[in-house]
Parts: C-alpha cells; structure tokens; sequence
C-alpha cells in the first residue's frame, strides 16, 4: 500500500476494495481522480470535504454536458476555450474542538488517515485522527456516495468520536459557489471563472440550505441544496457568506460515543428535462429525500444490478485493476447516460484536463458498452447525430462536402479544439493544429456500425445510423483527389492518430499527405456506407437521398475512391504518410539516456529548439490502429480492396518498425500495442498490457492522471479482455470467435449482452470454451470459430473445444 515512504507503489486492492493507508499530499491529486463518485449524470472527486482547493487538495464535481466558453488573452492573443465546468462543490464540511483552528491533515497532527475505495456499493470511506493543538483527539469516519438510483442525490455521512474528553465540536457544513476552473495547471494563463450570480438561502429551521448561479455564456442555471441532520442535540445557525450557502453547528461530544451528522444533497441544472426550475427541483428532491439508511440501500441495490449485467471474472492480480477500470466506466457512462445529451469526455467526469471535450475516445469505449450497455451506445451515436448538421456547416464552411466532425467537440458540436497549447517545458505557447485529425470521421462510421452489427438496431442503421455514414462518406470521397502520375485517389493535409507528426520538416503549412490509417479507414467507410445505402428498403433509400440531396452518379465515385486511395509503403513496410520514410531516424537511447522518461518527446525537441516533424518517431500508435480496428482477415481485406497485397511478413515488418519509433506519449499506445502483440508476438504482449492496467493507477503519465482519468484506456483494458483475446467479433448476423490466449490471462469469463440476449457468459480456459445463454424466447446465437458454426439456444451450454491453432499462438 502506498504511505509516506512509497507513495508511487500501487494500492494492494482486495477483491472490491482499493485502499490507501496514510496521508501523502504528493498523491492527493492521483487519489482524488481514482476515488471520483458519480452516476453518469454528475461525478464529485475524491477530495477531503475539510480541505479547500489549493496546491494539494482539488475538489470538482462536473455534470454531463455543461459547459462554458470563456475567452483568454494569452501570447498576445485573444482565443476562446469551451470548458466542462466545475459546479459549486457540495462537499464542504470542516470541525474544529473549541475555539482552536479548523482541523485538517495539512495543519493538524494526523495520527491515522486511511481511504478505501468500495467499488462493488461505489462507497467512499475515510478514517482518520486527528490530534488538536491541546492534545485531543477526534476519530473520524466518513463516507461518501453519488447515489446511482437516484442520479441528482449525493451523500456525506460523518461520525465524530471524542477520544479521551468531552465537549463542544464545531462543525461547518457549506455549499460552495466561489469555484474556478483551475484543476490543469498549464491552463493557469486562462480565463476560469465560469460561475455567476451566486444566491444563497436556508429553510425557516436551518436544516436545509440553498445556492443557486449560472454559467457566465452558455446561461445554464444551476440550484444545491443541502439537507444537514444529527442524531444528537445541535445547535444551528445560518451564516452569512457571499457565494457560499453555510450552516453552523455545534455539536456536544461525550468520550467515547460516536454521533452521526448526515449530509444529503441535491443538484439540477437547467439542462434537465421535466423541470422548470433546478433551484425548485434540487429543493424539492432533497425534501423528499428519504433517510441516509435508506438511501444507502438503494445505492447499493443500484448498483448490485450494475454489477450482475457487467460481470467480469479474470484471477490473479489482474482482475481487480480491470475492475477498478470498470467502475469509473459505469460512473462515468451509466444507464443515466441514456438519458442525456452528451458525448464521451475523455477523462471521464473526473477532472478537468482536455477541459471535458469528447475526442474520437469512444472509439475505445463504445465497443465495450455495446455488449453491456446498448442504450448507452446509442444516446452517444445520437449526440453525434444531433450535431452532424453542425458537422456539415464545418464541412462547407472549409469548402469540402459532407459532414467534418471536429477533432475535438464540447455543446453544439463546433470545432473546440485550442488554437494554441502550452509546452510546460519551454513555457512557450504554440499552434495547435490537432483539429486536421479527420479522421475522427471515421470513428463515428465505425462506433455506428459496430454498435447496430452487436445489438441488430436495424432501426437506428437505416435512419440516423445511414445519414451519419453518408455524410462522412460523401467528406471522404470530395475530400480525395485524383492524381494522374499514381492512378489513385489522395487525401492531402490531415493530421493521422500519432499528433507527433502536424507538418513536414520546415514547412509552414500544416497537415500531411495521404495518412494511411486515414486513407484506409476512408476506405473502409465508403464500402460501409455503400452497404448500407444498398440494402435499405427502397423507400427508406429514396427518402435519405432526397433528404441529404444525394446525386446519381456519387455512389459510383464512392465505390471508385474507394477502391484507388493511395497508401504509400517504404522499405516493406506501410508509411505512416507519404515521405515518412525520408524522416531522420532518432537517437532513442541517447534520448533515454539525457531524459530518462521521453514519452513527451514533441516537448523535449521543441524546448531544445528542434522539431519532432524532422524524425521517424511517433507519440502513439498510428498505422498500428488498423490492427487495432480490424481483425487479421478484414485488414487483409481492405488492403486487397485497396490492390495492395497485405501479408503476414509485410505486417509483422510493419508492427517491427513502430515499435522501435514509438515514445507511448499517451495511455492508448501501450493499450493497442498489446492488443496488437497478442497475435503478431505474443512473447512481448504482456509487458505493453500490463503498461496499459497501471496507465492511470500508477500515473504513468506523469502527473496526468490528478486532472482527470484516461476513460479510452480504462475501458480499452476491459475491451481487451473482451474482445482482443477472444476475437470476437459481431459480424454477419454471428458470434465470431479466435481466441489468443497469453499465457498471464489464459483463463477468464465475463457476460455480455447480444440482440436481446441478455447475461449471455462465455468463459475461456484450458483450451476450451465455455458458452451459456440464458432462457429466453429468442432466437438461437450462433457462435463461429475458424473452423465451424454452432447454433446456441436460450437455455443452453455449449462447451467448445478449440484446435490446436485456436488454443494457441504458434507463430
């Protein structure tokens, strides 16, 4: 367990616990992120309520989908940033014994601290002693729940117990509507105060107390409301505090024996539905709310359900990380989430890096809920369908056709990525021209695809599912030129997944030609969507091309381009671009050896006045993502639909290359490096997976992980799991499986729901796999190996005996 001397060693988690002994403010900010509660409608960090924000402590609690824009003047620029916005912290509870200083781990003697993660109730508990500037002593026992029944509750419950002495505690409960956005420290330069208009008030007893404010642009109001209740005699008072809601208490302690003060609070915004006022609401809710027992129990019944419809069994020490992952996915993406209009945030609800936006993320997570949480899946494709007219009017706006969705997204669907970005290195600030990844265009083709492929959702392919494809399609194909001297199509001046890479050596123009992961996922979207337009039912297919003015002749070009874009190769290997291979190759162990840690390289050749442009270097996986994307079989397709021979030495030559030119600058590398490995070198695999488990937990990062968790790469483990090692696949109508079992994860299980089967569980072990379907009145699955198709039905076991080559990877 991380203490005072090893605050880096990893947590020992139980089964369903994770815990840290011991006060370390170095680890604070990690630890705040991993213990983050939420619902999927609004997460609260981890933070101890009795400490304010400052260098160490930093409490958030953000709700899906709000979000302000603010505008900055940094290097004598002015610039608009749209940032998720931390709403006015409802944790706030600070004590103090008689007239001395409000205790806190910061200036108080601390005799005991130790925090432990429930992730099967989603309950945070903290013990701690304190020791006061006289010698007394105050046990203390909190605990904390973002109530997943009920998605607009929270709870504190403190229990105080004097030690050796009796007397009078004074307690300050608070809600807190002065906060900024500061959570990032490279976006200090920034504007952050997104709150106004902060009212405050209290019922006629003082039990409950009120805030109200709204954000300054986007005008999205906000009401708290907290309900403060003590099972022993108390004194309360209201206190006058501009911006802050506060209640003053004075509890009579007596040696020995504990008394509970609860704290239950209630939040609403005025984007809910079904509400006129959140004030009102939030008021109304934590009146009717019942007692903290009570509501204890129904969190955790909230829960257990969450837990029995994602089961996840994998031994050793691996399955409590995997399990840790897949609480912060369900607290982030829970059923709520259906209900919403929001996308993915890439670090969760969890803190304010990336400032909330939704990236092309989902594409590592919607493959996981699709056989989870199908409902979910679809509320994120529709929040991407209800901006694909934003997506078109970007398309337009640049003189391209079809929908251009941007790199990174926040309310309307508008570009929102930085124009600049801070090297914290150099302390310079620099163009950014991460908005030319395109190719987030084909991460929504593909999540639409795979989505309705897993559930049989025909219904939402042939309407908003058809339009999406169509429209990226039709960006693809005007986007590709045509060039005479190579006989193929070209995609000019984008940015591919790597980011290194933004422009050639000592060019002033941004962008880069013909990607290859870009060029051949435009393939593979076009081929989709011409699927999909020819087998709609020809009054559906008539009124989508009326509806997005499709021409005659445009199926045609689609089929062309995508049968001719350009892939470039150097040296039997894939480009990662056209003239990649004419790159510097770097000096990777006089790197290492200056630096050490080189995963940021893009900010060590930037701040020693080079360019990583010049090198033959990449932050993360780029052409790696087509094996990432697409199974072996598929891959190999593609590129013969492209008339490129792709076969197994060219592949292997290719995942050689990368591997040796990759710094893993982000926590999705290691995830698609291992995924990769498990079937081109197994023997390498286990060291990029294990990489991709501690990403977060052991903040590989660097300090990253304290600003908000890498939701792609929490739910990209379990995906691994899922479908990396498995090779499953939901194509055709089938359960398509090729397993590649390491040695390290040989045996494990999970349940999965599929076209209306639900809790269906496979389980891999000892060559064999296991195959259960719940009774039902569905139709048979059927489950295809390599070498076979077995139908089955609801109410059946199925026990699989793999080949040789399917038990094990022998090349």
């Amino acid at each position: 367990m991380p203490d005072e001397t090893h605050s880096t060693d990893f947590p020992d988690p139980a089964d369903w616990t994770w815990e840290y002994e011991g006060y370390d403010p170095a680890q604070e900010r990690l630890r705040e992120s991993l213990c983050t509660l939420g619902n999927g409608y609004f997460a609260t960090r981890g933070a101890a309520p009795e400490c304010a924000a400052g260098s160490v402590h930093y409490p958030g609690t953000y709700a899906a989908g709000c979000y302000n824009r603010l505008t900055s003047h940094v290097a004598g620029r002015s610039i608009q940033n749209e940032d998720m916005v931390n709403l006015p912290n409802w944790l706030p509870l600070r004590f103090r014994t008689g007239e001395g200083r409000w205790l806190s781990p910061d200036t108080h003697k601390l005799l005991d601290h130790h925090q432990s993660l429930d992730l099967r109730r989603g309950i945070l508990t903290r013990t701690l002693r304190y020791e006061d500037d006289d010698g007394r002593r105050l046990a203390v026992r909190q605990q904390r729940l973002v109530h997943m029944a009920d998605p607009h509750l929270a709870l504190l419950r403190t229990e105080f117990t004097a030690e050796g002495w009796s007397g009078d505690l004074d307690v300050e409960v608070a809600l807190d509507g002065t906060i900024t956005n500061t959570g990032v420290e490279r976006y200090r330069q920034l504007a952050a105060r997104h709150l106004t208009h902060a009212h405050t008030g209290a019922s006629d007893d003082g039990t409950t107390v009120w805030l109200r404010c709204r954000t300054t642009t986007s005008d999205i109001r906000v009401g708290l409301a907290a309900r403060t209740t003590a099972d022993a005699p108390t004194k309360i008072s209201i206190a006058r505090d501009d911006g802050r809601a506060v209640q003053q208490l004075q509890l009579r302690l007596t040696d020995g024996r504990t008394t509970t003060l609860d704290k239950t609070v209630a939040l609403h915004t005025s984007r809910d539905p079904a509400i006129s006022d959140p004030l009102h609401a939030a008021i109304d809710r934590v009146h009717r709310a019942p007692d903290a027992t009570t509501l204890i129990a129904s969190h955790r019944t909230a829960w257990r359900q969450l837990w029995r419809n994602a089961e996840l069994d994998v031994p050793d020490s691996t399955g409590p990380v995997l399990r840790l992952h897949l609480f912060h996915v369900l607290q982030t993406l829970s059923p709520h989430t259906a209900d919403l209009d929001v996308g993915v945030p890439a670090r969760g609800l969890h803190g304010e890096a990336y400032r909330g936006h939704v990236f092309w993320d989902e594409l590592f997570i919607l493959p996981y809920l699709n056989l989870h949480l199908p409902e979910v899946s679809r509320a994120l494709l529709t929040y991407r369908h209800r901006r694909l007219e934003q997506a078109c009017f970007a398309a337009r706006d640049a003189g391209h056709s079809g929908a251009m969705y941007p790199w990174q997204s926040g309310s309307d669907g508008r570009e929102e990525t930085q124009q600049l970005h801070l090297n914290p290195r150099s302390g310079h600030w620099l163009p950014d021209h991460s908005r030319l990844q395109h190719h987030v265009n084909s991460a929504v083709a593909y999540n639409v695809w795979q989505y309705c492929e897993a559930s049989g959702d025909s219904e939402f392919l042939h309407t908003k599912g058809a339009e999406m494809l169509a429209q990226i399609a039709r960006f693809w194909a005007g986007l590709a030129t045509y060039d005479e001297t190579l006989g193929r199509y070209r995609i000019r001046r984008v940015v591919g997944p790597d980011e290194y890479h933004e422009a050639y050596p000592g060019s002033s123009r941004p962008g880069l030609d013909d990607n290859a992961y870009t060029n051949v996922t435009a393939a593979w979207v076009l081929a989709r969507a011409l699927d999909v337009l020819r087998g709609l039912p020809e009054p559906r297919r008539r009124d989508l091309a009326e509806r997005i003015s499709l021409a005659a002749g445009e199926l045609d070009a689609w089929e062309d381009v995508s049968r001719k874009l350009h892939v470039p190769f150097h040296g039997g290997v894939i480009s990662q671009f056209e003239g990649y291979g004419e790159l510097t190759e770097l000096d990777w162990a006089s790197y290492r050896a200056r630096y050490g840690d080189i995963r940021r390289l893009d900010r060590i050749l930037e701040a020693e006045g080079d360019s990583v442009n010049s090198y033959q270097a990449s932050k993360q996986a780029d052409v790696l993502m087509l094996g990432y994307l697409f199974a072996p079989a598929e891959l190999h397709s593609l590129f013969k639909q492209l008339d490129y021979k792709l076969d197994d030495a060219t592949w292997q030559r290719t995942v050689d290359h990368y591997l040796a030119r990759t710094s893993h600058g982000s926590t999705l590398s290691s995830l698609v490096h291992g995924w990769i490995l498990a079937r081109a070198r197994r023997s390498d695999a286990w060291t990029y997976v294990q990489e991709a488990l501690a990403g977060d937990i052991a903040d590989l990062q660097g300090g990253t992980t304290g600003e908000g968790i890498h939701l792609g790469a929490m739910a990209g483990t379990l995906d691994l799991v899922q479908r990396g090692l498995t090779g499953l696949e939901t194509r055709g109508g089938a359960l398509r499986l090729d397993p590649v079992p390491l040695p390290e994860l040989s045996e494990y299980g999970f349940a999965i729901r599929y076209r209306g089967h639900w809790g269906v569980r496979l389980r891999l072990s000892a060559g064999r796999l296991r195959i259960t379907v719940p009774e039902s009145d569905r139709e048979p699955i059927d489950i295809a190996l390599a070498d076979r198709t077995v139908p089955v039905a609801p109410g059946e076991t199925c026990i699989l005996v793999l080949t040789d080559q399917q038990r094990a990877w022998t090349g």
